[in-house]
């Protein structure tokens, strides 16, 4: 039992970071708010608009996608928010991974870390796999059709031919990264203008050849595989799954939360480049995929017939070929931002993990020349390069998105559990019972407050109506506890949801009573929670109407990884595995808050 107790203890310590020493870095500050937001734009306006607009419109959405984007951009912006508010709390490299290690502990830390990581690398991928395919379809598919023919690959689940064009365009980007950051920004910013007057240019040129026909076509009008026509061809669940997918095409916003020990203001900057790469980001895809299903009917835009550039091809079929060249130049620009972006905070995930000693304490290696992750950004860059080379761009997305979706709801959990918290509570308990002369005072001041609440009963703890100025080490406990509930209670809100999207129809009173029931419960508790006393603390940015964003995000970012795939899941716990494998057998024993903990109890026993 004592092994058991303190092997539960190990997987819950927390990050302490001292806020004297918060703006210390070993990483170059050189990065400003115009920097960030281009780094943001940059990296997550790519392969949505250039592929996978016109691939979920053919294949799920038709002209509701649209909508889809609509509804991945709100999910995107309710965690954007989230992250802004850990951006402005912890400006330290690392992203959603120190997020959560300060707030929920070390191996729910490692797991977000993990994930992080899978994003990165599978968003990596992808864009190099969309960057050659458009560099292939300026030569007519050359390059393509010569490696299908000599080298071809019989394996399922992988590409039917190694993309070596792929490899190379991540391995070129890699070393850029390895010369610094600030070289790689100026390429970035002036790519990103290019990409952002080329997604004009489409709008504008591509308004004057729309037919609003094809977002109402009849049934007769369409293949017999292509869905029933109209703005909504595969239904309310194919504009919904194509909305998971579509979330894709926002990862890269959080590209600006890792940049905390490199900017030159993280806690004003992160905040205010999220929320505006977030807004030009969704008004381009928004723009772009509406003209696009206007100008060409949905079904046309499938891979086979666009050679997986559906955009220059829209414009081809309306007898504007010239375009094509000049959709051309912003794809390519958008793409080299894109994974540029993709890649970026790879390294600096690897850099943060390593530091805190739960994976290999090699990849936290800064060059002093160019004060850059070098071995972690090399590795990253070769992995990333070998699954460009070998996996398809959809082999990839879905199983991008697990990860990412996750991390997103780690961070909103995390802002609700610091939001309802106080000082003395984010205090390592294990070495809080140690240190009993320090905390004397602490304790004191609140303990008049801890016994009132100690004697009310269950109902007045949850419907808390003092108006506290600070919350309690006891309403702290509370509301940790409904931010748990609240998390259950929506995973199978969601589950369901999810399992009766097809069966409207059918819907039976039994089902509609046990939905509404669960809704009921969903939102006493969630009154509950925000009746409970708050922190004080002042921060440069706190998201807005908490806990409804928060849980807003948590109930979105959970719907749509219901909505992806079974194999998806599948390939995802294969790489939980290796994660988990790592952890246990090298992270939890060389943890820097392992060895602060032996070390706070060797001087407290002295």
């Amino acid at each position: 039992m004592i092994f058991l107790r303190n092997f539960i203890k190990s997987l819950l310590r927390r990050k302490r970071i001292d806020s004297s020493q918060i703006s210390n870095t070993r990483l170059d500050r050189c990065l400003t708010t115009l920097d960030l937001s281009a780094l943001g734009i940059g990296s997550t306006l790519g392969l949505g608009i250039y592929v996978l607009a016109g691939d979920v419109a053919s294949r799920t959405s038709g002209p509701a996608v649209t909508i889809s984007f609509f509804i991945a951009a709100i999910a995107s912006v309710f965690a954007g928010l989230c992250y802004a508010e850990f951006g402005a709390r912890v400006p330290k490299a690392g992203s959603a991974y120190v997020y959560s290690y300060v707030t929920v502990g070390e191996f729910m830390a490692f797991v977000i870390g993990w994930n992080l990581v899978l994003e990165y690398v599978i968003g990596t991928a992808s864009v190099a796999r969309g960057y050659s395919n458009y560099v292939d379809s300026l030569v007519n598919g050359t390059v393509q059709a010569n490696l299908r023919y000599y080298m071809p690959i019989d394996v399922p689940g992988l590409s039917a031919y190694p993309d070596f064009l792929a490899f190379l365009i991540t391995f070129s980007l890699t070393i850029m990264l390895v010369i610094g950051v600030k070289e790689s920004t100026r390429f970035n910013s002036v790519f990103t203008g290019i990409n952002l007057l080329v997604v004009l240019f489409v709008v504008i040129a591509g308004s004057f050849h729309i037919d609003f026909h094809n977002w109402n076509l009849s049934k007769d009008e369409v293949p017999e595989n292509a869905g029933k026509g109209g703005f909504m061809p595969y239904g309310f669940s194919g504009m919904m799954s194509g909305a998971a997918t579509c979330f894709y095409a926002f990862i890269g916003f959080d590209v600006i939360a890792t940049t905390g020990e490199e900017a030159k203001n993280p806690q004003r900057s992160i905040p205010i480049s999220i929320v505006l790469s977030l807004l030009f980001v969704f008004l381009a895809y928004f723009g772009i995929s509406a003209v696009q299903t206007l100008m060409l009917p949905y079904y046309l835009q499938t891979e086979e017939i666009t050679k997986g550039a559906p955009l220059p091809y829209v414009f081809e079929y309306v007898g504007w070929p010239v375009a094509k060249w000049i959709i051309s130049i912003g794809a390519l620009t958008g793409l080299s931002t894109s994974l540029l972006g993709a890649m970026f905070p790879l390294p600096r995930v690897l850099y943060s993990m390593a530091s805190d000693g739960v994976i290999f304490r090699s990849f936290a290696d800064i060059n002093p020349r160019t004060k850059t992750p070098i071995l972690a950004t090399l590795i990253s860059g070769i992995f990333a390069g070998a699954m460009a080379a070998l996996f398809d761009v959809k082999e990839l997305a879905d199983m991008m998105s697990i990860g990412t979706l996750l991390a997103y709801t780690l961070v909103s959990i995390s802002v609700l559990i610091l939001r309802f918290s106080h000082e003395i509570d984010n205090i390592d308990d294990d070495i809080n019972r140690n240190i009993t002369v320090e905390m004397k005072p602490l304790r004191s001041k609140y303990q008049n407050s801890d016994e009132k609440f100690d004697n009310r009963s269950w109902c007045a703890k949850l419907f808390n109506t003092d108006r506290m100025k600070e919350a309690s080490a006891q309403t702290s406990r509370i509301s940790t506890n409904l931010v748990m509930f609240i998390t259950t209670v929506l995973i199978i809100f969601d589950a369901l949801l999810v399992y009766l999207e097809d069966r409207l129809v059918e819907l039976e009173t039994n089902s509609f009573i046990i939905i509404l029931a669960i809704f009921i419960v969903l939102v006493f508790s969630i009154i509950s929670l925000a009746m409970q006393p708050r922190s004080t603390k002042k921060l440069s940015f706190q998201v807005p109407w908490v806990p409804l964003i928060p849980i807003l995000s948590m109930f979105v970012n959970f719907y749509l990884m219901f909505k992806l795939s079974t194999t998806t899941w599948i390939r995802f716990a294969i790489w939980m595995a290796i994660g988990l494998s790592i952890y246990f057998f090298y992270g939890i024993w060389h943890s820097n808050e392992r060895s602060r903990r032996y070390e706070a109890r060797q001087n407290s026993a002295n």
